[in-house]
């Protein structure tokens, strides 16, 4: 589903040059779980962000189902990440005045989708995630693990093939975070392709695959 040939991502920051991405090749199969491991500043957001086609890289190939993607337009990267990819972050990125129906419902407005079919995938969207009695609540008014659990239905709600996950559980309690792990997982089960970006190795470790990055290099691969 995605490849990556010799990829390389560099950052000018003041004179310096930054090698963020150094000779990446990465190949991620469809319904694939995979963590990345690093230390801080290794390059694991920037790798995600490379797939996630919210970054290009400096030099290399991105292929994603057997196209190279590596120089579409800004447009057409924009509808093959709206088409493919679900996100989810650490900090959430709710907006605050919508409520938790109006959140999962953003991407489909933005697609034009008609307002029925918005309706019906919102409740099996939040219905899936536990939240059907919450789809009016604000995200002032939900708990940590709630808020992820809407931005998984969000990430989930235009059906992506690739479900990608950064620092997923770091703004949660452990509890929490062991409810958003199962929840992804049980999406991995039924055929999301899924990545998780993490520093915690109780998370990484329970990846089907996993890959360690330092320095921007891939060091170790299990």
């Amino acid at each position: 589903m995605i490849r990556l040939e010799d990829i390389h991502r560099y950052f000018q920051v003041g004179e310096q040059s930054v090698h963020a991405l150094d000779d990446i090749d990465l190949t991620i199969a469809h319904g694939e779980y995979l963590s990345v491991m690093g230390p801080s500043g290794s390059g694991k957001s920037t790798l995600l962000n490379v797939i996630a086609l919210l970054d290009q890289p400096s030099s290399g190939h991105y292929f994603l189902n057997d196209r190279d993607i590596t120089q579409y337009s800004d447009d057409e990267l924009a509808k093959v990440r709206r088409e493919n990819i679900g996100f989810v972050f650490q900090f959430f990125h709710l907006i605050p005045r919508l409520t938790a129906a109006e959140n999962v419902e953003m991407p489909m407005m933005l697609a034009g989708i008609d307002r029925k079919e918005r309706q019906q995938r919102i409740e099996t969207a939040l219905k899936q995630v536990g939240l059907s009695d919450r789809a009016g609540h604000r995200p002032d008014q939900l708990s940590g693990g709630q808020l992820q659990r809407v931005a998984i239905a969000r990430a989930m709600i235009m059906n992506p093939g690739i479900l990608l996950a950064d620092e997923p559980t770091g703004n949660l309690d452990s509890k929490s975070g062991a409810e958003i792990i199962d929840l992804l997982e049980r999406l991995n089960e039924q055929g999301v392709t899924l990545v998780v970006i993490t520093h915690d190795p109780a998370i990484g470790e329970r990846a089907k695959r996993k890959i360690r990055i330092v320095d921007g290099k891939i060091e170790a691969e299990t």
